[in-house]
């Protein structure tokens, strides 16, 4: 028996479809799975050739490709100065949420964990917001050590609460909304108290590209990759896990690396994204479940689709914000919430119908 079937039968001995529904996910055949990746990866770049072209301006294929490749175009300081950074800087954010989301699921062995819901995103910001408001920090690269530390902090702290070695997921889950709730009051209360940097924070903290410079994304793509590196040279491991303690170490792998990696991966890739977007939820849920239902269980594949696919969500929400907001814009932020609140509620739904 393969480790994918090996990992498909506990799941359905658990009684946990990785989708959430009544039944459990199988696994396409490899052929399937890569042809999907290949489908995956046209539809980015649909959606990146989107954001170059939708915005206040509306802009033809032919223009946004004038201004891509052509420095006396007229439309290529519109392309150059604020359509590409933001673009780039989707991809990066969209891929460091994905894996992350899809390592704390299998870490945790919850379909319902995500960065956001356990507290890791709010982490990050609440390190932020402290750096804005008491040290006076500026930019990206001010913000980012902070970021990593907030991350780091709340990984360790939720990890701890939850039970350690003997954390479940349920526990894990309620050690991180609490904190969450935790860290977003004291965000709140330092933006009340802190009139002078509310406008700085206020846009930051909903989360948003709208910002985006070459700087930051040049900043932000060594920690995106470091923490996307990490995360999918765990793929393996992370198979071995799901199967439990003992039997992963029967298998070769050491349990204790494994989570203490994933946690780096997580700590790498939502410290860089939080700092360069904000705190942006939802995206390393809803993915996770859509590839998991293709792909099955297997880490091998369920990684490289997130990687693939969670940019295509954000910055679909991003070129969803600029058309619905018009002559100004949505922040990304809100549209994913407001798209995966809905989703998150009918996976909630649905995991009460299956263990009923």
């Amino acid at each position: 028996m393969t480790l994918t079937k090996t990992l498909t039968k506990s799941a359905q001995e658990h009684g946990e479809s990785a989708a959430g529904q009544d039944q459990p996910a199988r696994a396409r055949p490899p052929l399937a799975r890569a042809a999907g990746l290949l489908a995956a990866v046209l539809l980015l770049l649909l959606v990146v050739v989107l954001s170059l072209a939708v915005g206040a301006r509306q802009l033809s294929l032919g223009e946004a490709w004038s201004g891509l490749v052509d420095s006396g175009s007229a439309t290529w300081t519109v392309v150059h100065e604020m359509r590409l950074p933001r673009t780039l800087l989707g991809l990066l954010a969209g891929v460091a949420l994905g894996l992350a989301g899809g390592v704390m699921q299998a870490l945790t062995r919850n379909p319902l964990a995500d960065p956001g819901l356990l507290g890791i995103n709010a982490g990050a910001a609440a390190a932020v917001v402290t750096a804005i408001s008491f040290f006076g920090v500026a930019g990206y690269t001010g913000y980012i050590g902070f970021a990593f530390l907030g991350a780091a902090a709340v990984s360790v702290l939720v990890y701890a609460v939850g039970g350690g070695r003997g954390a479940t997921p349920a526990r894990l889950a309620l050690a991180g909304t609490a904190l969450n709730a935790a860290l977003i009051s004291y965000v709140n209360a330092v933006q009340l108290l802190d009139t002078a940097s509310l406008d700085r924070m206020r846009f930051w903290m909903v989360g948003s590209l709208s910002r985006a410079q070459e700087s930051t994304v040049v900043a932000a793509l060594p920690f995106v990759a470091a923490g996307a590196l990490v995360a999918l040279a765990l793929a393996r491991p992370l198979n071995a896990l799901a199967l439990g303690d003992d039997a992963a170490r029967a298998l070769g792998s050491r349990p204790g690396r494994t989570r203490g990696g994933a946690i780096v991966a997580v700590t790498l890739l939502c410290g860089a994204a939080t700092a360069a977007c904000g705190p942006i939820v939802f995206v390393g849920l809803m993915v996770p479940h859509m590839v998991r239902a293709f792909t099955g269980p297997d880490q091998r594949w369920m990684l490289p689709y997130c990687a693939v696919l969670s940019p295509v969500l954000l910055l679909g929400a991003d070129v969803i914000g600029r058309v619905l907001g018009r002559p100004g814009e949505l922040q990304v932020g809100i549209v994913t919430v407001v798209l995966g609140g809905p989703v998150f509620l009918y996976f909630v739904r649905r995991r009460r119908v299956a263990q009923a």
